[in-house]
């Protein structure tokens, strides 16, 4: 039921569709057609970004808008587990990341650009889907504190540069070098990396020890931020 109901209330949001799958999706077609060609890991690459989008901004906004309500302190005080209410928020931006992946994997077939395999589709997928769980708890963090506009402007100040630096929009040998030796130090560097691995040739260990280790800091973040949360 918490899961249906936070599924229900992004669906009630129109500008949730636009920014979490047309605006990636608008930016891939349009990237891809100047850098399709030249780098074939676009999809996991652009895919990360939409992810992020998605889990990065809609966790965190949906807890700072029930804390503004006094929604979450009722969730507080109720024989619903916390832990429930929170996964639930987590999870309801899955399917729209899935969507923008879908989306993104269908307007690149469109362009004749799409060449990764079934197989290859349904582990970028899953990888993604699964990898970008600690960035939802760094999101779910930022909405214990942040009030609803606060926790939007913060959020899209961490993903939009990160995203940049990390070599997500722009491919990072057709960037300065300077980008490269910063990209290694940024979280969606690691999940960009680890979800070309599942079309490509690379390594995966190293990035999924990042990726692990953000988990348990972000878990931390979240659990502390949600004890201390502003009224």
């Amino acid at each position: 039921m918490e899961l249906v109901d936070d599924l229900r209330g992004v669906v009630r949001e129109p500008a949730a569709l636009f920014f979490s799958i047309v605006m990636p999706v608008g930016f891939f077609v349009l990237f891809v057609s100047m850098f399709g060609r030249q780098n074939t890991g676009m999809l996991a690459t652009f895919g990360t970004f939409g992810v992020l989008a998605v889990t990065l901004m809609n966790p965190g906004m949906g807890v700072a808008k029930d804390r503004e309500r006094g929604w979450l302190r009722a969730k507080q005080v109720s024989a619903v587990p916390i832990g429930v209410t929170l996964a639930a928020k987590v999870v309801a931006s899955f399917p729209y990341a899935i969507g923008v992946l879908v989306a993104m994997a269908a307007a690149a077939a469109a362009t004749g650009s799409l060449t990764v395999t079934p197989w290859q589709m349904v582990r970028l997928v899953g990888v993604l889907v699964l990898g970008a769980f600690p960035f939802a708890l760094l999101g779910l963090a930022i909405g214990f504190q942040a009030s609803t506009n606060a926790a939007a402007a913060i959020l899209n100040a961490l993903l939009m540069p990160s995203a940049i630096f990390s070599g997500l929009w722009m491919p990072l040998e057709f960037l300065p070098s300077f980008f490269s030796h910063v990209a290694p130090f940024l979280p969606p560097y690691h999940l960009a990396r680890l979800a070309l691995a599942q079309i490509q040739p690379g390594e995966v260990l190293g990035h999924v020890l990042v990726l692990v280790g953000m988990t348990a800091v972000s878990a931390g973040l979240a659990g502390l931020s949600y004890r201390f949360a502003r009224p």
